[in-house]
């Protein structure tokens, strides 16, 4: 069925996590819908959405990319800044704690770097910077984060050594 609250823009990227998704339109803003109870949907509280609501945090800034993961949502602005938002556990968002974000907030780890791709998990996130460097954090376990024999958490972006001389 065509989403309505849609109609009049033109969707050029989507994400679907596990119980919300997102859309980027194509004059660069970012629109969720879905569950919202981890903050996810980036709107400044824990509430859901029917319908699809455009993202306010990122006025005047142009989404080329996001990711829905578990709870918790990824988004990559032209100028090559990583955003996190929603469910914090483990480290997920990358800001050195496990706190929950109910605004897109800007992961830090990554100023002075352009990163060109970001994928959210269920519990953890990876992103790709212009240099060909990835990185990955959140909960370790299972190996999904790519440290080898270290399966700890990781509270910020860590780069995974397997490419480094790639």
């Amino acid at each position: 069925k065509k989403i309505e609250a849609l109609a009049d823009q033109r969707v050029v990227a989507l994400s679907a996590g596990p119980t919300h998704s997102i859309a980027i339109t194509a004059d660069g803003a970012a629109w969720s819908w879905g569950g919202g109870a981890c903050g996810q949907l980036g709107h400044g509280d824990a509430e859901g959405e029917l319908l699809p609501k455009k993202v306010e945090a990122f006025a005047g800034r142009r989404v080329v990319a996001v990711s829905a993961g578990g709870g918790h949502s990824l988004a990559l602005t032209a100028d090559g800044t990583v955003w996190s938002w929603g469910w914090g556990a483990s480290g997920r968002l990358g800001h050195g704690d496990a706190q929950a974000q109910l605004l897109p907030k800007k992961v830090e780890a990554f100023a002075g770097r352009r990163a060109v791709a970001v994928s959210a998990g269920a519990y953890h996130s990876l992103a790709i910077t212009a240099d060909g460097a990835v990185f990955t954090w959140g909960k370790g376990e299972d190996a999904r984060l790519g440290h080898g024999e270290d399966l700890s958490n990781q509270l910020l972006p860590k780069k995974v050594e397997a490419w480094a001389a790639a």
